[in-house]
C-alpha cells in the first residue's frame, strides 16, 4: 500500500517512518509537516494510507480526512486520546496514541491491508482489466463495452466516474484515481483533481483551459506544467 506521514512534529514523522520500514506491504511515498503540502500531493499522487496527526497548525487532522478521496484511508497518531470519538466521525481505520507500540502500529496496518483489498474488490467488479483497446465496464447491472479511442475524456463525480464518449455516457461505482492508475499513459492524462482526458481527442487548448469537442475543461494548477511537458515536449 502507498502511504503518507502528516505530522507536524519531526521526532513523530521519524519514529512512525521506522514502523512503516517494517512492514514489506507498505511504501512510503512522503512525509509532511503540514495538511496543505500533504492535500497538494494527494491531488497529484495516488495514496492508499495517510498517519495522520490530529493536532496540527492551520487545517488540524480532523478537518484534513474530512477533504481526501473516500478510498484513501487514515490511521490516527496523534498524542491526544480524547479526539478518539471524532475519529469515528471521518471513518478512520484506527486511532493509534503516542508514543505508538510496534505490534499495536502492525494491527493497524493489517486491518487497513484488509480494507483496502475489499474496496478494490468492490471496483474491480466494476471494471474488466483492459484488453487491447477496449474495457468492459459494469453500469446498471449491465457491462459495457467501450473502445478507448472513443473516450473523450473520464470525470470524477464523487464515489462514481462518467466515462464521456461522443454519443454515449457510461457511468460506474469508481474513483477516478483507481481509473487512472488502469489506463495507458501513452493515451489519457489527468489535468485536474476530477477529469482525465483523451490527448488524441483536443481540439485546442490555451493557458487555462483544453477544448474537447463542446466540452471545455480546466486546467488544474497542480497540473499546468505537467500537462504543457505532455503536450508540447
Amino acid at each position: 500500500m502507498r502511504c503518507i506521514i502528516v505530522d507536524d512534529e519531526p521526532i513523530a514523522r521519524k519514529g512512525i517512518r521506522k514502523l512503516v520500514d517494517q512492514i514489506a506491504s507498505l511504501e512510503l511515498l512522503e512525509s509532511f509537516n503540514n495538511a496543505v503540502s500533504a492535500g497538494i500531493f494527494i491531488q497529484q499522487n495516488a495514496v492508499d494510507l495517510i498517519f495522520l496527526d490530529i493536532n496540527m497548525p492551520e487545517i488540524n487532522g480532523i478537518e484534513f480526512a474530512q477533504n481526501i478521496p473516500k478510498n484513501t484511508l487514515v490511521i490516527f497518531t496523534t498524542a491526544y486520546s480524547e479526539y478518539a470519538v471524532d475519529s469515528y466521525e471521518v471513518d478512520a481505520i484506527d486511532y493509534l496514541v503516542k508514543p505508538i507500540d510496534a505490534v499495536r502500529f502492525r494491527k493497524a496496518v493489517d486491518k487497513a491491508i484488509v480494507y483496502h483489498g475489499l474496496l478494490l474488490d468492490e471496483e474491480n467488479k466494476n471494471l474488466e482489466k483492459i484488453t487491447g483497446d477496449y474495457i468492459f465496464v459494469k453500469s446498471d447491472r449491465r457491462f459495457f463495452k467501450i473502445n478507448l479511442s472513443e473516450i473523450l475524456f473520464i470525470e470524477s463525480l464523487k464515489d462514481y466516474v462518467i466515462f464521456q464518449m461522443e454519443d454515449q455516457r457510461v457511468i460506474t461505482r469508481m474513483t477516478i484515481k483507481n481509473i487512472h492508475d488502469w489506463l495507458p499513459k501513452s493515451i489519457f492524462l489527468r489535468i485536474n483533481r476530477s477529469y482525465i482526458i483523451n490527448k488524441n481527442k483536443i481540439d485546442s487548448f490555451d493557458h487555462n483551459d483544453v477544448f474537447i469537442d463542446k466540452y471545455e475543461i480546466a486546467i488544474g494548477k497542480t497540473y499546468h506544467d505537467t500537462f504543457f511537458q505532455e503536450i508540447l515536449p
